[in-house]
């Protein structure tokens, strides 16, 4: 009779033992499935096969170190492009979707004497903490609109769990657009070829 209740025991047991190892799979794989809006985004554009090179002015993804410098001077001579003096040493004037006057400052990245990352800062001409319509806030909204000009719409919104940090990022094949907010006057673009930001990495 000892013996018996033993075994009843020992089954139980094992049954529970079973329910909760299935229990721990099931979340495991919820977790693993759980893709974030960005990463879908990201694995559905690379599987694509799709190549966008394209960037503003003629340049491009790609392009070789040589073929930069040549297309710059060339557009420096027309004076659509001026030096700057930062980092970002080249600045471009245009008038945004808002129709205020802005600057946008570039200067690429190079992986093996070719672009892979153009970062890009812009500000409006006649900024001031005081004035609102000239806010960081007013200045990505006028981005991305302007950008959706150059690259089409589908930025999507993406953050980190406390919303300290937000972006919109809008991708095509290798192609992947960052916007964000960098400082109270200044709104930073990113355009990589994501492909080869990962063979570096």
């Amino acid at each position: 009779m000892l013996y018996q209740r033993f075994l009843r025991f020992r089954k139980k047991g094992t049954g529970r033992t079973i329910i909760k190892q299935a229990l721990n799979l099931t979340v495991l794989f919820l977790l693993l499935s759980c893709k974030t809006e960005y990463q879908k985004l990201e694995e559905t554009e690379l599987a694509s096969g799709k190549v966008e090179n394209g960037l503003f002015l003629g340049l491009e993804l790609k392009m070789s170190k040589k073929k930069f410098f040549e297309t710059c001077w060339e557009l420096n001579k027309q004076g659509v492009l001026v030096n700057g003096a930062s980092e970002l040493s080249v600045v471009y004037s245009l008038d945004m979707p808002s129709g205020n006057a802005a600057k946008m400052q570039f200067y690429p990245d190079f992986f093996e004497d070719n672009i892979y990352l153009m970062p890009m800062e812009f500000s409006y001409e006649g900024w001031a903490p005081w004035n609102e319509e000239l806010s960081a806030d007013k200045l990505l909204e006028d981005t991305i609109v302007l950008l959706e000009e150059w690259y089409g719409e589908g930025f999507i919104e993406v953050s980190n769990e406390d919303r300290t940090q937000v972006a919109f990022v809008k991708m095509d094949g290798n192609r992947r657009i960052r916007v964000f907010k960098k400082h109270l006057s200044r709104v930073r673009a990113e355009i990589v070829d994501l492909p080869v930001q990962k063979k570096m990495e």
